[in-house]
C-alpha cells in the first residue's frame, strides 16, 4: 500500500467533521477558521515506541492516548479543542495494525468533537506526532504564572494509578484483585483528560499544568514560573481505592508523587475562588481535591504527613536524565 492509498484508507473520514475546516485533508494545506474573538493554543506531542508505550501495545489505546495527551495539555490552558494533525512514522504497513489504531482515533475525535485536518506518514521507527489545537479567548487562558502565595493547590481525579498500571504491565508489582488490576492498566492506557475542566476552571484558577511527568516534577513548574514555593499534605492526596488497597502507605504517596502520566490537572485557586472551585467543576463530573497551599519560599517543596515533615527524594521523569522515577516512559525505556 502507497503512502496516499494508506491516507485514504485509513485517515482521510476517520474522524468528527467540524463546519469551521474550510479545506482538510488532501490539499498541501488545510484551512480552518478561528471564532471572532478567540485566540489559538496550539501543542505537540510525540509518542514512540520503546519510550512512551511498549512495542507490542494495542494499536487502538496507542490512538486514543496519542490524542488524550495533547488534549489534557489544551485543557490545562483552559482551551477548547478544536482541530488535529498526525504524523505517524511506521516500519511497514499492517493494515491490521492501521485499522485498530484509526478505529481509536476515530472513537476519541468523535467523542471530543475534534477533527484531523492533515498531517504525514513515513517509513521509519513507530512513532506517532500530534498537533493539536483549541480555541481560548487570550485573556481567559491559564498559565502557569499566575500562582500568588496563599493560593490552594488542587488535583483533579486520583494520582499514581497509570505509574502502578505500568508496574503491572513489567510485572514488577502485582495487583490480586482482577477489577483493581484492570481498572490501573486502564488509567495507563486511557487516560481521560479534563477538557471540561479545563474550560470550567478558567474563570476561578490562577495557574494550571497537566500531570504528565508526576506530581512534583510538573508542580515545580509552577513554582518557577510564579516563582514561589509550596507546602503538600500527603494525608490529602487523592488516592483511587485500587491504589489503596494494593500497595502500602508510603508506595502510595510514591506513585502519586513521582509517576507520570495520570494527566490529571494541578491547579491554584486564591482564597476568594475556593468556594467556586465545586460549583464551577460540577457540570464536568470531575473531583478536585485541595492538597496544599502555595507560599513565598521560592522554589521550595515541603512534604507533610499529618502536619509533620515526610523525608522524599525522588522527583519525576524528565528526557535526557538518568533518575530511577518509576514513570511510564522510563520504565517503558527500560523493558
Amino acid at each position: 500500500m502507497k503512502e496516499f492509498s494508506l491516507i485514504d484508507t485509513y485517515f482521510r473520514d476517520v474522524s468528527f467533521q467540524r463546519k469551521d475546516v474550510l479545506l482538510g485533508i488532501g490539499d498541501d494545506c488545510a484551512i480552518t477558521q478561528i471564532p471572532t474573538g478567540q485566540a489559538l493554543a496550539t501543542t505537540t506531542d510525540t509518542l514512540v515506541s520503546g519510550v512512551h508505550f511498549l512495542p507490542d501495545a494495542d494499536p487502538r489505546a496507542i490512538a486514543q492516548k496519542a490524542i488524550a495527551v495533547n488534549l489534557s495539555d489544551l485543557a490545562a490552558m483552559g482551551a477548547e479543542p478544536a482541530w488535529l494533525s498526525l504524523s505517524l512514522s511506521l516500519p511497514d504497513v499492517d493494515e491490521k495494525w492501521l485499522e485498530a489504531f484509526s478505529e481509536g482515533f476515530k472513537e476519541l475525535t468523535e467523542y471530543y468533537s475534534i477533527q484531523l485536518i492533515g498531517g504525514d506518514t513515513v517509513q521509519g521507527p513507530l512513532a506517532i506526532t500530534i498537533t493539536a489545537q483549541g480555541f481560548v479567548a487570550a485573556d481567559q487562558a491559564l498559565k502557569r504564572s499566575g500562582a500568588k502565595p496563599g493560593d490552594f493547590v488542587y488535583v483533579t481525579g486520583s494520582l499514581g494509578d497509570a505509574g502502578l498500571g505500568l508496574d503491572i504491565l513489567l510485572n514488577q508489582a502485582q495487583v490480586t484483585n482482577s477489577e483493581h488490576s484492570t481498572y490501573l492498566l486502564n488509567r495507563l492506557h486511557y487516560p481521560s483528560p479534563r477538557v471540561f475542566a479545563g474550560t470550567s476552571l478558567r474563570r476561578v484558577a490562577s495557574a494550571c499544568i497537566d500531570i504528565s511527568d508526576g506530581l512534583l516534577a510538573d508542580i515545580k513548574h509552577i513554582l518557577h514560573a510564579s516563582q514561589c514555593g509550596v507546602c503538600l499534605q500527603l494525608d490529602k492526596l487523592p488516592l483511587s481505592p485500587a491504589m489503596l488497597e494494593s500497595v502500602e502507605r508510603d508506595t502510595a504517596f510514591h506513585y502519586a508523587l513521582s509517576s507520570g502520566d495520570d494527566y490529571e490537572l494541578l491547579f491554584t485557586v486564591s482564597e476568594e475562588q475556593k468556594s467556586s472551585v465545586e460549583r464551577v467543576l460540577a457540570s464536568s463530573n470531575v473531583p478536585a481535591t485541595c492538597i496544599g497551599q502555595i507560599n513565598g519560599a521560592v522554589g521550595k517543596v515541603d512534604l507533610k504527613f499529618n502536619d509533620e515533615s515526610y523525608a522524599y527524594s525522588k522527583t519525576g521523569f524528565e528526557h535526557f536524565s538518568h533518575n530511577e522515577v518509576s514513570s511510564q516512559h522510563n520504565n517503558t525505556k527500560r523493558a
